[in-house]
């Protein structure tokens, strides 16, 4: 259960990489804007907060990615926590944004659920 949960874990630091690039690389592209549904204006409006949320993606993912490898090397304790704390912030940020936008629930379901399965699994394989 400990490896499923970690690679629970990794895929959704994976699917975080990839919100980080659409969210502070690719804002304004015709293809970040139709995952997000927002127009040029709106987009380059909110090019600043979208990149400082797309940061924020890459660091809940960084922060998996390193757990992962201390959990690798031997440092469980270590690595489980931050494992824990990255997919469990994303956990909350999905149930965030279902909660302030029931029309983004498809997108919050998919921020949420590999993370949630992840964080499970981790503690199964932990306390098992």
């Amino acid at each position: 259960m400990l490896i499923a949960g970690l690679v629970f874990a990794a895929v959704a630091a994976l699917i975080h990489v990839f919100i980080f690039y659409l969210e502070s690389v690719a804002w304004t592209t015709p293809r970040a804007r139709a995952v997000f549904g927002t127009s040029q204006q709106e987009a380059e409006a909110t090019k600043a907060l979208a990149l400082n949320q797309g940061f924020y993606n890459l660091f809940l993912a960084v922060s998996i990615a390193l757990g992962i490898v201390l959990v690798a090397a031997g440092q469980k304790a270590v690595g489980s926590t931050l494992v824990f704390a990255g997919a469990g912030s994303m956990v909350a940020a999905g149930l965030v944004l279902i909660v302030s936008d029931r029309s983004k629930a498809s997108a919050a379901l998919k921020q949420l659920v590999p993370p949630a399965i992840g964080v499970v699994l981790l503690a199964v394989g932990l306390l098992g």
